[in-house]
């Protein structure tokens, strides 16, 4: 097995950082970024607070963009890479966090279209009721698993133009807010407490958003051109992401001024319909809904490969059917039995949250300390002699207990999950990720002292 199976080949390096700028630019201009705004007011924050939350929340985009440089550097995917600092065996955990990742942000989306197209039925006088949004469901999730069948192309080229669309939609949403908004009531919001509020707020953005898509910004960094400069790769993933999301979460903040339901309301799309002219609404919604559907093959098609890197083989047909069903369920709950998307949504990113902060922790600190001199192929292939690397298993294991320990939802409360840690689980992402990086020097610390013993006698 030689080099080329394992490191991107040179004729397929042929991302640009602008093109890295674009792919992450569109990914992340998706109308959730209002709602993530919005939900950084009920933290009880100033206006001046909230929009510094945003900001730096979105610079967080930092952890992907250090994560792709890596992944430039050695012209190697985040899985394969992931194999040096957790071993062949032991990296099917970041697999199966990354699997699950897929399977939750897949759900997040079928139900955001199905709030939408449910949203859109009100400028057409059709009642909102649980059969029509059931219709909505079924319309939506079939039509994703229909386009299932299009070719790569075919899907590439549809997204590239529903993105400009959208992206062009979402400007024009953004100045509707801001004209729209109450100036007064977002400069007289009280200032909150920066650490039980403007912190949490922050960890509630690095959640849903940097932490988040970590697991795939190698999968891009490694298809840079090789005479890019790495701070080049560096730079058009962390700008390119953080850019329009900043910009949407600040709409948000300014949408709450209008809507101040928007963070509580089981369909947040239908109050931010009220908010917008009905025509302008209807066509937002609708290219906003269909856009998520490109998005979603995709993920589909990164959860199959996800499941085969763990050991389980299936076809493409059938993994898609497979996940359509799972997908479909966590819908079914969601929308008609819990009837609260955003309080599973919080719930959804914390739980992740936690998991993956110690896994992108590991890596980082994996890469600095052990990895110096570039990445060693051997370690990376998928018959690599070390199958365990316990540093790196058992430092994201301890992290990520610890991480619970700390956390407190609506569905679970940890034992220390008081003071600063009351109400405010979103802390446990920096509480988890702050821990794996502390093992894991523990960790070198003691090899190296006992290598240097060894060396010695």
């Amino acid at each position: 097995m030689d080099n080329d199976f394992i490191k991107v080949s040179e004729n397929n390096k042929t991302l640009s950082p602008m093109k890295l700028f674009y792919n992450w630019f569109a990914a992340n201009i998706g109308i959730m970024g209002f709602v993530y705004g919005a939900i950084i007011v009920t933290y009880h924050l100033s206006f001046f607070q909230s929009i510094t939350a945003a900001l730096i929340g979105a610079l967080t985009f930092a952890i992907p963009g250090w994560v792709a440089m890596i992944g430039k550097r050695e012209g190697v995917t985040t899985f394969k890479m992931s194999r040096a600092a957790f071993g062949t065996y032991g990296n099917k955990i970041p697999n199966f966090m990354a699997w699950l990742n897929m399977v939750g942000w897949l759900a997040v989306n079928i139900i955001t279209g199905t709030l939408l197209f449910s949203s859109m039925l009100k400028t057409i006088h059709i009642s909102q009721n649980m059969f029509t949004k059931a219709v909505c469901l079924l319309v939506f999730a079939g039509l994703v698993i229909l386009t299932g069948f299009f070719k790569e192309d075919t899907l590439a080229r549809i997204q590239t133009w529903l993105s400009w669309i959208c992206g062009i939609l979402t400007v024009m949403m953004l100045v509707i807010f801001l004209a729209k908004a109450n100036w007064d009531a977002a400069f007289a919001m009280k200032s909150g407490s920066w650490l039980t509020g403007w912190l949490p707020a922050v960890a509630f953005i690095v959640a849903g958003s940097s932490i988040s898509w970590a697991m795939s910004a190698a999968d891009w960094g490694a298809y840079v051109r090789s005479q890019s400069r790495p701070s080049s790769t560096f730079w058009g993933t962390t700008l390119g992401a953080a850019t329009p999301l900043f910009f949407l979460m600040a709409g948000g903040v300014m949408l709450s001024t209008i809507s101040p339901s928007l963070a509580t309301a089981s369909n947040p799309y239908q109050v931010m319909y009220g908010a917008v002219p009905g025509w302008f609404g209807f066509a937002y919604f609708l290219v906003a809904a269909i856009g998520l559907v490109p998005q979603c093959l995709v993920s589909f098609r990164s959860a199959r490969i996800n499941l085969s890197t763990i050991g389980l083989e299936v076809k493409q047909t059938t993994s898609l059917i497979l996940h359509a069903v799972i997908i479909v369920l966590i819908s079914v709950y969601v929308l008609f039995i819990s009837g609260n998307f955003l309080s599973n949504f919080e719930l959804f990113l914390n739980f992740l949250g936690i998991c993956l902060a110690s896994w992108v922790a590991i890596f980082l600190v994996d890469s600095v300390i052990n990895r110096k001199n570039g990445y060693d192929v051997e370690l990376m292939k998928p018959d690599s002699l070390i199958h365990y690397n316990w540093p790196g298993i058992i430092s994201w294991a301890i992290a990520t207990v610890i991480g619970f320990l700390f956390t407190s939802n609506t569905a679970y409360r940890g034992p220390f999950a008081h003071g600063i840690f009351e109400n405010n689980s979103s802390l446990a992402v920096f509480v988890s990720g702050i821990v794996a990086i502390i093992v894991m020097f523990i960790f070198y610390l003691f090899t190296h002292n006992t290598t240097s013993k060894e060396n010695e006698v």
